[in-house]
């Protein structure tokens, strides 16, 4: 089975601001961006194909793949609770540093962890290896498909930061043994 992990394009926000969850706009560039990936799946048929409800994943998996793609909550970004939308810099949550010390088992205020998000991930991740496809595309996050890799590749999570980030419009491809 080959698997797409496909992370959303680039999207409308200032550098600097926390946005896991929060339904941020696409950035002026979206109409290329598509196009790029659209060529990368030219001849390609996909038998599933999974998104995000987060609109910046949804968008482009519906103006990819039509009506083909399956809304799944647990292919959204990291929660980051009470943070989303405030400037990192400016969050004077005194549950902060000590998050900043261990998200990976830390929650941010009302949001969650790391093992949280790597918890629901991998509870999709199962249900998407034992379908019957040869071809699945999944429209997601860079947080999402970090915690994928960690999985396929047996990494601790706290040492998947070692390995390289899905830039926006990345398209990355796992292939299953059945």
């Amino acid at each position: 089975m080959e698997i797409y992990l496909i992370r959303h394009t680039k999207v409308n926000v200032e550098q600097g601001v926390c946005y896991g969850q929060k339904d941020v706009d696409l950035a002026e560039s979206y109409p290329e961006e598509l196009e790029v990936i659209k060529e990368k799946f030219k001849g390609i048929d996909f038998d599933a194909v999974f998104t995000s409800p987060l609109s910046r994943a949804k968008r482009l998996a519906v103006d990819t793949c039509g009506d083909m793609p399956v809304t799944d909550e647990r292919l959204k970004e990291l929660n980051f609770g009470d943070w989303e939308g405030k400037v990192w810099d400016e969050i004077k949550d005194p549950l902060l540093p000590a998050w900043m010390e261990d998200f990976v088992n830390k929650k941010c205020s009302n949001g969650e962890s790391f093992v949280m998000l790597r918890d629901r991930v991998l509870e999709f991740w199962n249900e998407v290896k034992s379908m019957d496809c040869n071809r699945v595309a999944i429209f997601t996050h860079g947080g999402v498909i970090r915690t994928i890799n960690a999985i396929v590749k047996n990494i601790k999570l706290e040492d998947s930061f070692n390995e390289p980030a899905a830039d926006y419009g990345d398209v990355n491809i796992i292939t299953i043994e059945k």
